[in-house]
């Protein structure tokens, strides 16, 4: 049974915009920190944003440079990137994971991995 379950992705030209949200199961997840991470062609893995359950913190990658945001929806349980901007780069596979945290996310503390949604900038 899907844990946490993505949508959003596909596929924008140069500067448009896409939003990406993940379905996290409510028993498991509801008071942990949801983030977004990606893995683009020819990198490891990299952390895009994360959101804490308890502050509503948010912590982004450096790459962002203000061009994300994350934002978390407690009725449905979900947490949605909104994506600004984007640019060739930005192209590759985004993961929803969540982690143990209240009022703060470390990179570190996330262990559980959706499917993947594919984003693609063209140029």
């Amino acid at each position: 049974q899907a844990q946490l379950v993505e949508s959003g992705g596909g596929t924008v030209q140069t500067g448009g915009s896409l939003r990406l949200s993940c379905a996290a199961d409510r028993w498991k997840y509801t008071m942990g920190c949801l983030g977004w991470f990606r893995q683009v062609p020819g990198k490891e893995r990299e952390a895009v944003a994360s959101i804490a359950p308890g502050s509503g913190r948010t912590e982004y990658g450096e790459f962002v440079m203000g061009r994300f945001t994350i934002s978390r929806n407690s009725a449905t349980n979900s947490a949605d990137l909104q994506m600004n901007g984007l640019q060739p780069e930005d192209t590759g596979m985004y993961y929803c994971a969540a982690g143990r945290g209240r009022d703060f996310c470390s990179w570190n503390a996330f262990n559980s991995w959706g499917q993947g949604t594919q984003v693609t900038v063209s140029s």
